[in-house]
């Protein structure tokens, strides 16, 4: 009978965009044909779909866990980059390596056993985790950019359109008329969330994903500044004046703040009855209302 050895493969694209193409395939074929080679079996396979900027991705994370119990005696990735976009997880693969588990990369002729192939290995995950943070800083540079010209590079609230990279959002001609009458109505003090959410339901808002609103959407969406020409970014807190066309007015936008805020009780309403402080009680002379 054939000994079996059991190996871990993981495969990665930062964007997952990218695993509807063929990047995936890539690494696939070179780690199956690796494998196939060294008479490894792959026992079970780890995909993730999102960036290896930042330490604890869920996939990597749970392989790791797996390699310590001794699920497997080793794993394959495609290259060091796949695996080392940041040295925490550099680190903690090389712990593993230490303890016996076998670190394997398919495209990269790496051997790990050596002194010389450790030290090349180190140095290329150096080179990815700068790769990663000059990425990050260029990307934010970009971000930064499109928001000192007004251009909000996300996609548009609820309302607008999107109009391409580097376009300021335009005004959607079938949602705007309906994000507009929910500050109106919301200002009113006649209505709750719960209770305005149901009507612009009815009414036929609906978010991106085509579904009705909900009550974090609504609620977002009642403290959003965008709708007053702002951008504002909530990470950190930043405002920038936008160069799409507001869709309601500051004055309404700050009354349905207020509100929410609890800072604008709705006020009494008072009925003017036909007979009101003319009809008196015989027994203790006070008016009826």
């Amino acid at each position: 009978a054939s000994i079996v050895i059991p190996y871990f493969a993981y495969i990665r694209v930062s964007d997952p965009r990218q695993g509807r193409g063929v990047s995936l395939d890539v690494q696939e074929a070179a780690i199956k044909a690796h494998a196939a080679r060294d008479g490894i079996t792959i026992v079970e396979w780890f995909k993730e779909l999102e960036t290896a900027a930042k330490q604890g991705r869920g996939v990597f994370t749970t392989m790791l866990q797996k390699l310590t119990r001794g699920e497997a005696q080793g794993v394959i990735f495609h290259k060091i980059d796949r695996s080392a976009r940041n040295l925490d997880d550099w680190s903690n693969l090389g712990k593993l390596f230490d303890r016996g588990i076998d670190v394997r990369f398919a495209h990269d002729n790496i051997d790990l056993h050596t002194r010389g192939g450790r030290l090349s290995a180190d140095i290329q995950a150096v080179v990815a985790a700068d790769f990663i943070r000059n990425h990050r800083e260029e990307v934010k540079k970009g971000f930064y950019g499109r928001l000192k010209q007004g251009v909000y590079p996300l996609p548009a609230p609820v309302g607008y359109l999107n109009m391409g990279a580097g376009r300021a959002k335009e005004l959607d001609p079938v949602k705007a008329p309906l994000v507009r009458k929910a500050f109106e109505l919301y200002s009113s003090t006649r209505y709750s969330l719960q209770t305005l959410r149901k009507e612009l339901a009815e009414l036929g808002l609906r978010s991106a994903s085509n579904k009705p609103l909900s009550m974090n959407g609504t609620w977002k969406m009642l403290r959003n500044p965008f709708y007053i020409g702002l951008i504002r970014i909530k990470k950190s807190g930043e405002t920038f004046q936008g160069a799409h066309q507001p869709l309601i007015s500051k004055a309404v936008f700050d009354r349905v703040q207020s509100i929410m805020d609890g800072r604008a009780a709705p006020k009494a309403r008072r009925h003017e009855f036909l007979f009101r402080m003319k009809i008196s009680c015989n027994e203790c002379g006070r008016h009826l209302t």
